[in-house]
């Protein structure tokens, strides 16, 4: 069997910033593909029509794929999204070019589908929740050491540090 990659750094980019699409702002869940106007100009920015059919698919796909990265649903659930993919050889002056076919509406989600298959095949766990409880980004820990915990240093890492360092104090300011 010959493996090819033709998943580009850039679609896994997308499936993260798909999945970054329900950020926690200010205490309240927010969801930027919730509103037509909102959600088609996110897709136009990232190749797709913004047309409402493929905002529901993308939607679809989103919270699928959130799911099982979370460990709420098994990877085997996205079988059926996967299933429309197919991969296509073309011909150019520099060799052959693989390009993604699947329904109308959807090459957005199967390229974030088709980043989750290359992260899970090649970096196994890297894609995960961020370690903040408050939080529903998530992260996709391309370190040395896969020790990545938080979405953002700035976001959720300060926080959580300053939050021990708070306790920490408080605990030898009572004692």
């Amino acid at each position: 069997m010959v493996r090819i990659d033709v998943v580009t750094r850039a679609d896994e980019d997308l499936l993260l910033e798909l999945l970054n699409t329900t950020p926690v702002v200010n205490g309240r869940r927010i969801d930027k593909l919730a509103e037509d106007v909102q959600a088609g100009e996110w897709i136009r920015a990232r190749g797709g029509t913004g047309a409402p059919g493929e905002i529901a698919a993308l939607v679809t796909v989103r919270d699928a794929l959130a799911a099982v990265v979370r460990g709420e649903a098994e990877p085997a659930s996205l079988a059926p999204r996967l299933e429309q993919i197919a991969l296509h050889p073309v011909l150019t002056a520099g060799g052959v070019d693989w390009h993604v076919s699947a329904p109308d509406g959807s090459t957005i989600g199967a390229r974030a589908l088709l980043g989750w298959a290359a992260i899970l095949q090649r970096d196994p766990a890297r894609l995960r929740p961020c370690a903040n409880p408050e939080c529903r980004r998530f992260l996709h820990d391309r370190s040395n050491a896969n020790t990545a915990r938080w979405c953002s240093m700035a976001l959720c890492g300060n926080r959580a540090k300053a939050r021990r360092h708070h306790r920490r104090h408080r605990v030898d300011a009572s004692g």
